[in-house]
């Protein structure tokens, strides 16, 4: 399984909080990309409610900083 910033990014308005299951189901109906409908289907289901992008990909990006954006540099 792996993440990227483009995958990732498709499921943010996903129907949070959501199960494996719903988010599949929403990644199905939006026409996200195969991979990430592979990606949540690599994920053990143990009937855990997600609240968000950052329960599936913890090192997902929350913030400038981690973008490496300083806006005092414009």
């Amino acid at each position: 399984m792996y993440w990227t910033l483009e995958l990732a990014s498709k499921l943010e308005d996903a129907p949070w909080p959501a199960t494996k299951d719903e988010l599949i189901d929403y990644a199905t109906r939006s026409g996200a990309p195969l991979e990430i409908i592979e990606n949540l289907n690599e994920i053990e289901d143990d009937g855990e409610i997600y609240e968000s992008i950052e329960d599936i990909w913890p090192d997902y990006p929350t913030s400038d900083d981690d973008f490496g954006f300083n806006p005092d540099e414009y």
